[in-house]
């Protein structure tokens, strides 16, 4: 997870998911939340060639950044929704 600012991307957590596809725990912390811009960046080609559904190399997703704002003190959720292919997100609940 980074906070972006300008140009300039700080990296503020860095987390690896569970068998599910989740983490175990928040990314941001509750009292480390401020208001503002984030990239998640989603390593989907790990995931994808360990899996065995990567195809040739290079593969067509490997990384997929997700930008995105978060204006108030609530909960975030960013899914990402994964095929060799195409992705999509949302702002879950």
């Amino acid at each position: 997870l980074y906070r972006v600012s300008g140009k300039s991307h700080r990296k503020i957590a860095e987390m690896v998911t569970n068998t599910d596809g989740r983490t175990d725990a928040p990314i941001l912390p509750h009292d480390t939340y401020q208001t503002g811009i984030y990239e998640l960046v989603f390593h989907a080609g790990d995931y994808l060639r360990r899996t065995g559904q990567a195809g040739r190399e290079p593969i067509f997703l490997d990384e997929v950044p997700i930008r995105f704002g978060m204006a108030e003190m609530d909960h975030y959720h960013v899914p990402l929704l994964l095929s060799p292919y195409g992705y999509s997100t949302y702002r879950g609940s």
